[in-house]
């Protein structure tokens, strides 16, 4: 049972990588389960997902709260916060 994580913006060059495929169980995970989980197995996530604290979650393409519910087959976007000009 797995998620894809993808990664944007800022977040996606200091990671090193665009998408990840994690697994997680049935019952599924909160965002922020999801997002620990993510940076416990890599160093460098763990690093920027540090540097960004106030990070923007989309599950589904759905901006979501970090106790929203990941389940299996969900699509999260991670992102720094966006401004525009």
């Amino acid at each position: 049972m797995t998620v894809t994580v993808l990664y944007f913006a800022a977040l996606r060059e200091r990671i090193g990588c665009e998408s990840q495929v994690l697994d997680i169980p049935p019952e599924g995970l909160s965002v922020s389960d999801l997002l620990a989980r993510l940076g416990a197995a890599d160093a460098r996530t763990a690093t920027a997902l540090a540097e960004e604290p106030r990070l923007r979650v989309a599950v589904n393409h759905t901006l979501c709260a970090m106790h929203d519910l990941v389940r299996p087959g969900d699509e999260v976007a991670v992102f720094p916060p966006m401004t525009g000009g």
